[in-house]
């Protein structure tokens, strides 16, 4: 995590890449295993999956956790940070649907 010139460039550049904020979103509806995220988020390469996980867990958004079982079980949950500012993505999401609202009626 690198800091920027302004705490809004921080945060972006901490979630932007291909659907780490999804993946956020998801975690907040309780643990995951990384099937259960490529089920939920059909659009993103196994490679791009785990490349977000790893950085998410680098910047200490989502906590990783491995079961000593045969074969290993992983589970990936929200970090204190990630619950902390999962309300300020839910405001993206927001956003976003009222910018989509805005596009589709321009298109009609």
């Amino acid at each position: 995590m690198k800091k920027s010139y302004c705490p809004i460039d921080t945060f972006i550049n901490v979630i932007k890449g291909k659907r780490k904020s999804t993946i956020i979103l998801h975690l907040s509806q309780g643990n995951k295993r990384y099937n259960e995220l490529i089920k939920l988020i059909p659009d993103i390469s196994d490679r791009m999956m785990t490349k977000q996980l790893k950085e998410l867990v680098a910047d200490q958004l989502i906590n990783r956790e491995v079961f000593p079982e045969v074969p290993p079980r992983v589970e990936y949950s929200l970090s204190e940070l990630g619950r902390e500012i999962h309300p300020h993505l839910k405001g993206m999401f927001r956003g976003g649907i009222l910018f989509e609202k805005m596009i589709d009626a321009e298109n009609n």
